[in-house]
């Protein structure tokens, strides 16, 4: 009886061919999730690796939460690799200014939305990415992220706030550039 209970019990259980199965259908999605996080491709890649690895030699984990798990890992292996804490309001933003000087990953070039996310400082990216775009909550965002969940709705407030204003200029930009063409097509059919 116990050897058929464990027989039946193994094949909820997502394999390692399960894993890659997920990997190989959603990589441009989990690599982005990871580019997202760590706003560095070679960091990116090493994240993703990571996590596949995990994913295939570490699998108890029920065979329909196997999309979930690949996910939560990728994001648990950034952490660990990034260590994103809470920070002072006077903190520079290393990776803003690293983005700003031409390190943009080519990845995101052609997108300005994703641009934006990644030039939040760290602790406000990793917060906007798990709460907004992952829907983790309050709560389980300040247990991954080791801090109080105070310092979570402050930091997703910061990002809301930061993609806001980023987006404002953006639009101001596209309106501006609009208004110089019309302008110069209104001159040149004078």
């Amino acid at each position: 009886m116990t050897e058929k209970y464990r027989n039946a019990g193994s094949k909820e259980y997502a394999t390692g061919n399960d894993f890659c199965r997920v990997y190989l259908e959603q990589m441009n999605s989990l690599y982005l999730l990871s580019l997202l996080l760590t706003a560095d491709s070679q960091k990116a890649e090493q994240c993703f690796v990571s996590g596949f690895e995990d994913s295939v030699s570490n699998n108890s984990v029920f065979k329909e939460w196997a999309h979930c798990w690949t996910r939560r890992i990728i994001i648990i292996r950034a952490i660990e690799l990034l260590r994103p804490r809470p920070r002072s309001k006077n903190e520079l933003n290393d990776t803003r200014l690293s983005l700003l000087n031409g390190n943009m990953p080519t990845e995101l070039r052609a997108y300005p939305n994703f641009t934006a996310i990644i030039t939040l400082h760290a602790f406000e990216r990793f917060t906007f990415v798990m709460s907004v775009l992952e829907k983790y909550s309050v709560h389980e965002c300040s247990l991954l992220l080791g801090c109080l969940r105070r310092d979570v709705i402050e930091a997703r407030v910061a990002a809301i706030q930061h993609l806001a204003t980023a987006e404002i200029a953006t639009e101001t930009h596209l309106v501006e550039k609009v208004s110089s063409a019309i302008a110069g097509m209104n001159y040149a059919s004078r």
